[in-house]
């Protein structure tokens, strides 16, 4: 058994569409990792320790307001690590 953010998920999955609506955003992996990484810094962690309590937490993040706090949190990554990417050349 593991012990998981459930938090993680959900940024990914959720961060190619933020990362689309954003002009000349960076797709690559650095980037990405970044973007995810800033994110989920800011974000309050969810750990959960069995598969029950993965389900349990992921229907608590279907509320609006915690989906648009994830959302917040990916659109200011994707601001910060598009002005400033760590990466050669681009």
């Amino acid at each position: 058994m593991a012990v998981i953010n459930i938090l993680e998920k959900i940024v990914w999955d959720n961060l190619g569409d933020v990362i689309k609506r954003k002009a000349g955003a960076c797709d690559c992996d650095i980037c990405r990792a970044d973007m995810a990484a800033y994110a989920l810094n800011h974000l309050k962690p969810r750990y959960v320790a069995t598969s029950k309590g993965e389900t349990f937490s992921k229907a608590a993040y279907l509320d609006n307001q915690l989906y648009m706090t994830v959302i917040v949190a990916l659109t200011e990554a994707v601001e910060v690590v598009s002005a400033k990417p760590r990466h050669e050349g681009k």
